[in-house]
């Protein structure tokens, strides 16, 4: 009976680390804003994310009067947009339709900064596949 009990014991511990593992964290950022408090906000706020969880897959998408974030020589947070985008689990994607309305050619983007036909698409199909949203904002 103890040899019953003690096996019975052991498997419910065993069993119950496979219901303590957790999902993996999945985070998009949506910025829209040209206000630049916002676009340094945003590289901090993933930044820390990214270096408190490394295992995390972590997505900014910008569109809108934001998109001076990922310019060349417009943007005031380049260095931490290229730090992020040297991360493989941080992903930098801008709005292609954004760029065709403030003429940015991709060639202008930061080294490292992809793009999307569009921002809010995106932002959509990644909450449909269970990723947290974060507005970035005052």
């Amino acid at each position: 009976m103890k040899k019953c009990i003690s096996t019975a014991i052991l498997l419910f511990v065993l069993s119950s680390f496979g219901w303590a593992q957790t999902k993996p964290i999945k985070i998009v950022f949506d910025v829209t804003s040209k206000d630049t408090l916002i676009h340094q906000a945003t590289v901090r706020h993933v930044s820390l994310e990214s270096a408190a969880h490394p295992e995390a897959l972590l997505e900014i998408v910008i569109y809108g009067g934001a998109i001076s974030m990922v310019v060349k020589n417009k943007s005031v947070v380049a260095p931490g947009v290229l730090q992020l985008t040297a991360n493989k689990n941080v992903s930098i994607k801008v709005c292609e339709e954004t760029m065709k309305r403030y003429k940015i050619d991709k060639s202008q983007l930061l080294t490292g900064v992809q793009t999307v036909p569009d921002g809010i698409l995106e932002i959509v199909e990644k909450q449909g596949l269970g990723w947290g949203y974060i507005k970035e904002a005052h």
